[in-house]
């Protein structure tokens, strides 16, 4: 089953949670055991998958690559100056694959997933395919 989520970010950079969309998509394809696969379709935002419990992990991972990866002194900046955003996308990756189990996504205890917005406030295509 192939779905497809849209989400608005509101920031420049953030980190946003859509496991219980996910989720829901999962519940609602029917399947029982295999597999998840949630991808994004831009070069400028990610997909991870990291604790989702404590809500100071979003703002940490936002710092973390920004002092990875600063903004500004890139190449691709003369084109149109979000040359960071591209490599912090590149490093993180456009998607994640998660076991079907039982007919619920096999995260661990304090997995979620989660949209890396990395050059917003955009409107975001993820595809989700179980």
């Amino acid at each position: 089953m192939l779905y497809q989520l849209r989400i608005s970010t509101r920031k420049a950079q953030e980190l946003i949670d859509i496991t219980d969309k996910v989720a829901e998509f999962v519940s609602k394809s029917g399947v029982k055991e295999g597999l998840c696969q949630v991808f994004i379709r831009h070069a400028t935002a990610a997909i991870v998958i990291n604790e989702n419990w404590d809500p100071g992990l979003k703002e940490d991972v936002v710092a973390c690559l920004a002092k990875l990866i600063p903004a500004g002194i890139w190449e691709h900046d003369k084109v149109d100056g979000n040359g960071d955003a591209h490599l912090k996308a590149a490093l993180l990756g456009p998607g994640e694959l998660v076991p079907v189990v039982k007919g619920s996504l096999a995260l661990g205890r304090w997995q979620g997933i989660g949209l890396v917005e990395l050059d917003g406030p955009r409107q975001r295509e993820i595809v989700v395919q179980v």
